[in-house]
């Protein structure tokens, strides 16, 4: 069996009953773990393969514009077609296989095709999300350079000014001068290119501990075929309309919006819009149009579930889903009375596809991100690197590598030092605490290190501190993450000011406006708090863990420290 056969098996699957999916599924994601082939090009091998060759005339994706209402579609020829597109042009500039293409766009037909443009080509996508300020794009180039960026017009101004001296290819989606529109494309079939299943693929950015963001190296297998553990947990079918909350740029756009729907010949709809989220009216949309599954992060289902639900029917949904941390119950109860329908969380990183989840048969315990996908042997560890066997025990969350290393799993870091603390012992560790229950239901704890999960996000302390010590008036800073029952945490700052300035409120909302400037929105301080000193090693090294901590009994207590300012 290849990739692609496997592809096909699993869509076959997917339409078969209950009882007979729980019993094949397990085989079938196990096997994956075990082909052995030479080369693979999923763009070529799957979706023009299977698809385009088979429900060419299908739509491949439905898309409307909140904002302008503007709204498309594009059957899997068109998409295919708009695709050679966008890789005639990138060849005919000079861009070739293993050459990095970064990809900053909303969710416009563009950006789906130059996915695919860029698996076909066997280049290195960098998808990258849109609200990254200059400062981040720099870094993000500096680790990488561009050999080409396909930016919308809104972005294309923060990648030049990004780019210093750099001169890689330009295409922007709308027109701009010095860049080549995607209006003037030439329209051509090429040729896929002939690619490993090992070699890169997709490269994202996901925040450490330490340091500036990890560049995490995908491959041209781990992505496309890793994503039958994410549609499986989904309940994904041929024929489906898939709506998934997420944004490009992010680890679960390329899992739930691009391979796990185009795995299985669904259509995937795309609800743009700008700014905050409108719940009633994006509810509205995907009503409307009909969604069978549904994807959202806690952060969504929560201002979801508060809205007036009463003249909708979502008469079509079959399957919805959550993922980033634990969701109410509360909010399972309210989705579940009003249509049938109860949200199942899964669980997975950017380093990984779906790894945990609650599969669609299933019985769903409230707080449970369910059980592990037979596509990855996930363990607990303790902190001396032994499996827990015991219920109700928290570890480390693991993925064992002596029995089968996982086709999802990334290829690794591109820093060396990254890989040797991810990488120990015949373990990948994920970072991340759990626990099981008699019934191997999985509960998850908390991060083991100090990056902060604020909604569907993570966040380094590093890169947030690095921002507000530019402040004038900040001689040092902690950040960590403050426990909150909306978004799991938020961002906070404990900041020791330099002699001459007085702690206030006026004070604090100047430092997160600073950030502001340099920061995506979601990893600004939404608290700052002034102290006197911060806790020590006798080395030095700032003590995050007993700030935590006090974060943590603070907000169990319900109190407030006394120059403590919510911004």
């Amino acid at each position: 069996m290849d990739y692609a056969s496997a592809v096909r098996q699993f869509a076959d699957l997917s339409k078969s009953r209950d009882e007979v999916k729980a019993s094949r599924l397990p085989g079938l994601l196990t096997s994956l773990n075990r082909i052995k082939q030479s080369r693979f090009n999923w763009a070529a091998e799957v979706f023009e393969g299977i698809h385009v060759r088979e429900r060419g005339s299908t739509p491949a994706l439905i898309w409307t514009n909140l904002d302008s209402g503007e709204e498309g579609k594009l059957t899997y020829s068109q998409l295919s077609t708009l695709a050679d597109s966008v890789l005639s042009f990138l060849r005919k500039e000079g861009v070739k296989a293993g050459d990095s293409v970064y990809l900053m766009t909303p969710l416009v037909p563009e950006q789906w095709a130059s996915m695919l443009a860029i698996v076909k080509g066997g280049m290195v996508g960098v998808p990258t999300a849109v609200n990254l300020t200059t400062r981040e794009l720099s870094y993000r180039f500096s680790d990488l350079r561009p050999a080409a960026v396909i930016a919308d017009q809104d972005s294309a101004a923060r990648v030049e000014e990004a780019m210093g001296s750099m001169k890689p290819v330009k295409l922007v989606i709308g027109r701009r001068e010095g860049w080549t529109s995607t209006d003037f494309l030439p329209k051509e079939t090429v040729r896929p290119e002939d690619t490993s299943p090992h070699q890169q693929s997709l490269n994202y950015f996901t925040s450490g501990t330490t340091g500036l963001p990890k560049r995490v190296i995908h491959t041209a297998s781990s992505y496309p075929v890793g994503s039958l553990s994410t549609a499986a947990f989904i309940g994904l079918k041929p024929g489906d309309l898939h709506l998934n909350l997420s944004a490009p740029g992010w680890a679960k756009f390329a899992w739930s919006s691009f391979f796990s729907p185009f795995n299985l010949g669904a259509t995937v709809l795309a609800i743009n819009y700008s700014g905050k989220l409108d719940a009633s009216k994006y509810l509205n949309a995907a009503e409307s149009l009909g969604v069978t599954t549904f994807c959202a992060p806690p952060t969504a289902w929560r201002q979801f579930v508060v809205q007036d639900l009463s003249n909708l029917k979502f008469d079509k949904l079959r399957e919805a889903v959550s993922a980033g941390e634990p969701l109410n119950p509360e909010v399972i109860k309210v989705w579940r009375d009003r249509f049938e329908v109860t949200i199942r969380d899964f669980y997975g990183q950017t380093e990984t596809t779906a790894m945990i989840g609650n599969l669609p048969w299933e019985e769903v315990t409230p707080g449970s991100m369910g059980r592990p996908s037979p596509m990855y042997d996930v363990v607990l560890l303790d902190d001396e690197g032994r499996e827990i066997r015991s219920p109700g025990t928290v570890g480390h969350v693991a993925v064992k590598l002596s029995t089968w290393r996982p086709v999802g799993l990334f290829l690794g870091y591109s820093d060396d030092s990254k890989n040797r603390d991810a990488f120990r012992g015949g373990y990948y560790y994920t970072g991340d605490r759990a626990y099981f229950d008699e019934r191997e239901r999985w509960f998850f704890v908390g991060r083991s290190d100090d990056v902060i999960k604020t909604s569907d996000y993570r966040v380094g302390p590093f890169e947030v501190e690095s921002a507000v010590i530019e402040h004038p008036a900040v001689a040092e800073v902690a950040v960590v993450g403050s426990p909150d029952p909306q978004r799991w945490q938020l961002v906070k700052a404990f900041v020791v000011l330099k002699p001459g300035y007085r702690a206030s409120e006026e004070l604090a909302r100047e430092i997160a406006s600073h950030c502001r400037e340099v920061l995506m929105a979601y990893k600004v301080p939404r608290i700052v708090e002034f102290v006197d000193e911060l806790p020590k090693t006798t080395s030095g090294k700032i003590r995050r863990n007993e700030l935590r901590k006090l974060e943590e009994e603070r907000r169990r207590r319900g109190e407030r420290g006394e120059r403590e300012y919510f911004v």
